[in-house]
């Protein structure tokens, strides 16, 4: 298991930012190899599940997800989201936090707690370096998509 966190700084009004960062399908567009589809009606709310499949034919997963917080951004509060893990092979946590930056812009914070069931502990190292440059990646590309 690793945990990691995730900060950004994007020059987007909070709602844009928490926008491009909650649309989640937008997700598989940014992270190699996945998909990502809702499996429930939207809008987006506590309960809502999301399934990101990553990998190449039989070498697939899913990474089955369940918003249990869902706060948007407003006026006085920050955004934040989190999602349980709750697939066969993947499972964890994460957090999306979108709060006022200097400037007028945006301030990401991404938590993660990450568990790849059958993997050795010995793996947490490369699991970790490889999620935190993953998920960096993920978080500049969806804050830079319109």
């Amino acid at each position: 298991m690793v945990n990691f966190l995730v900060q950004r700084t994007a020059p987007l009004p909070l709602d844009e930012a928490w926008r491009r960062l909650t649309e989640w399908p937008r997700h598989g567009e940014v992270v190699p190899l996945t998909r990502v589809t809702v499996t429930t009606p939207p809008p987006t709310h506590e309960g809502t599940v999301v399934v990101a499949r990553s990998g190449l034919g039989p070498l697939a997963f899913d990474d089955r997800m369940e918003v249990t917080v869902w706060q948007p951004p407003t006026d006085d509060a920050p955004g934040r989201c989190r999602l349980e893990k709750r697939g066969r092979v993947v499972t964890g946590w994460a957090e999306i936090e979108v709060r006022p930056g200097p400037g007028g812009r945006s301030r990401v914070i991404w938590r993660e707690e990450l568990r790849v069931r059958l993997l050795p502990g010995f793996f947490d190292p490369l699991l970790l370096r490889t999620a935190r440059y993953v998920f960096g990646r993920a978080a500049n590309r969806l804050l830079r998509m319109p």
